[in-house]
Parts: structure tokens; sequence; C-alpha cells
């Protein structure tokens, strides 16, 4: 029975990692697979997933107006899939995630999701907050804090490396401009003065 997954953490724990080699164990098994990643996350290219280890896949990038359910619908009736993966989880909409459950739901297919729970002010994405609803399996990815408790918040810094308080709530980077916290080291990082 095909189910949908959210598998969401902080920043750096390896959720596109973990993507590609789920990926890969269909693909090495002759199944195809369609993978999807936000268009406006274009840090290793666009169209590309990449783990920071150097791994990298061909993805469709989407826009925050594709139906993705259409998208999957027309490339499984051309030839049939095996499942579904979505990099950059979080900048999917709401209506997009209810697509996703369509495609588990309509066409028997599991669909991977893998994004950021939160942002960097601690509140969650709209994608994400909509998996969180209604996924049929929800697994946590854990990476830890400088301080060896598990990280489950993110902090944003600017180009000399202090920490950034406000700001939108999407802006591309890496390692270079988020630190995955524990909730008590995150909360002491916003709150300095």
């Amino acid at each position: 029975m095909a189910k949908l997954y959210f598998h969401y953490s902080t920043m750096n724990a390896g959720k596109s990692t973990m993507l590609l080699q789920a990926a890969y164990n269909y693909q090495e098994r002759g199944m195809r697979t369609a993978a999807f990643i936000a268009a406006l996350d274009d840090r290793a290219g666009r169209g590309t997933i990449a783990s920071r280890i150097g791994l990298t896949m061909d993805a469709l990038p989407f826009e925050t107006s594709d139906d993705l359910y259409a998208m999957v619908d027309e490339m499984h009736a051309s030839e049939p899939l095996a499942c579904v993966f979505v990099d950059e989880a979080q900048f999917l909409t709401r209506e997009q995630v209810w697509q996703l459950a369509h495609i588990v739901d309509r066409l028997d297919l599991p669909v991977m999701t893998y994004g950021l729970r939160t942002d960097f002010h601690g509140h969650l994405f709209p994608g994400s907050q909509e998996l969180l609803t209604i996924a049929d399996e929800l697994r946590e990815v854990r990476t830890i804090c400088h301080c060896g408790r598990k990280a489950t918040m993110v902090v944003r810094l600017d180009a000399a490396g202090n920490v950034v308080r406000e700001g939108a709530q999407i802006e591309i980077g890496g390692s270079d401009k988020y630190v995955s916290l524990c909730r008590r080291h995150w909360e002491e990082a916003i709150t300095c003065e």
C-alpha cells in the first residue's frame, strides 16, 4: 500500500543524501522514479538534487504554480513509475502537498518527501505544516547541536557570521548561511544582543 512520507529535520542532517540513496535503490532494481526539487533552490544548478557528500541526481524543478499530480499522472501513464521523490519539500504549497496525497491515493504510488520542518524564526513552513498534518508516515532525520544534543532548530547567519534575527522566511543557502542548534542554544542565539 502506497504512503506519503515526510522526512524532516534541520539543515545539514543528510536529508538529500537519504533521498539519493533511496532513489538509487529503486533504480538499481530497474524501477523508474520521478524526482522533484524546488526550482528556487538552485545551489547545485537548476533541477539538481545534491548532497553535501558529493552525490547528485537530476530532478524536475517545481514552481509553486505547478500541478504535481498532473505531472506525475502524465509520466506514469507513459511509462509506469515505482516511486516519487521530492526534495526541499518545505517549499511546497499546501495545495501541492494535497496533490502528492492524490498521487498516493489515486495512482497508488509511494511519495517520499524530504525537507525542513521550521525556518530560522522557529516557525513551520507552509509545506511542512501540511505534510505534518496529512502525511501517512513522519520520519525525523536527526543531527546534533555543537553541544551534542539533538538539533531541532536553525539560525541564519549573515556574511560576517552574525546571527540574523529578522528577514524573509525563505533565503536559499547551505552551511555557510545556516547552523543547526538545539532549542536551548537556538533561543540563546536569537535573544542575545
